[in-house]
């Protein structure tokens, strides 16, 4: 397994090496740590799906480090995808566009768009700046499961899949980021994220369209993603303690708590209580750390009180819904 390395100038030299090289780099960005690959070399891309057991038609987001590099990627950038590049670029916005002839078919899942974003992340940009060409990078964990934000998560995911982990720390923002389609007209939300929809709105001065039957296939836009091996089970706040105490009479519990403390009367040993903080921004950043903590107790259930149904927090009840799919 390898042993995560310093983001240092050496590492990141290290690790520009490896990318010309077609290794796998795992690096922080500002929200999850990423699986990178040269997007332009086909058997590099290729080991990412093989390192994450990821299906072929799944499509990679290419990070790259200026907009100056989108004509090499985009066929085109409609004037709804340059104002949202230039308010959130550099951040947690990936954007779908009609690709350039030049993009692999295996970046892409074989269709005729393909996603784009610059991170903003300072090792993420630095390490871009100096690759020079655009890196497709999923999270850097195994396909479905809980998203890593800490380089320690990449490690115990991946072990020898990848060639190298660059440490960054913990992210940030902890949720991956919010993608809209600018490939067939209208602006279109295919997955909520770091960058919440009203502020999306207000920056193009429009609303925007939900998701239909022919949108592009995006990363994170299954059913069941970023799951525990636990069974998780999202509740009402109304119905929190009572689902709790009744599973607590089954087996061991672990609970996500937002609103509420834990009542005196629940068993200890068999409810383990984690309760985090009622604000969306601050949530996301503890939700996967938190989950990956709670799965590791292998406990029979795991019960998560459900957001409000607030805009803000729609990237995180996203992440949830997903991860009590069953």
């Amino acid at each position: 397994m390898p042993t995560p390395i310093p983001a240092d100038d050496a590492g990141i030299a290290r690790a520009i090496t490896l990318l010309a090289q077609g290794g796998l780099v795992a690096f922080p960005t500002e929200t999850v740590y990423g699986l990178g690959a040269d997007a332009t070399n086909e058997p590099a891309v290729r080991r990412i799906f093989s390192a994450k057991g990821r299906p072929a038609d799944h499509p990679l987001i290419v990070h790259l480090a200026d907009v100056a590099q989108l004509p090499d990627w985009a066929l085109d950038v409609p004037p709804a995808a340059a104002a949202l590049a230039k308010r959130f670029w550099p951040g947690a916005l990936t954007l779908i566009l009609r690709r350039a002839p030049r993009v692999l078919d295996v970046v892409t899942g074989g269709q005729d768009t393909v996603g784009l974003r610059i991170p903003s992340h300072p090792v993420a940009m630095r390490l871009l700046a100096g690759f020079a060409r655009g890196v497709a990078a999923p999270s850097a964990n195994r396909f479905g499961r809980v998203s890593p934000t800490t380089a320690a998560h990449v490690a115990a995911d991946l072990g020898d899949d990848v060639d190298l982990i660059l440490d960054g720390g913990a992210t940030d923002v902890g949720i991956e980021s919010t993608i809209i389609d600018c490939s067939r007209g209208r602006p279109v939300l295919l997955r909520p994220g770091g960058i919440s929809v009203d502020r999306i709105e207000a920056a193009l001065g429009q609303s925007i369209g939900q998701r239909d039957a022919d949108a592009p296939r995006v990363s994170g836009s299954l059913a069941s993603h970023y799951a525990p091996l636990t069974p998780v089970s999202l509740v009402a706040s109304d119905a929190l303690c009572r689902a709790v105490a009744a599973a607590a009479d089954r087996g061991t519990v672990a609970v996500i708590a937002r609103s509420q403390a834990r009542p005196d009367e629940l068993d200890r040993h068999r409810v383990h209580w984690c309760a985090l903080p009622d604000e969306p921004a601050r949530y996301a950043h503890l939700l996967y750390a938190t989950l990956r903590r709670l799965d590791a107790l292998g406990s029979t259930l795991m019960i998560i009180e459900a957001p409000p149904p607030r805009v803000e927090w729609d990237g995180v009840a996203d992440r949830l819904k997903r991860a009590a799919h069953r």
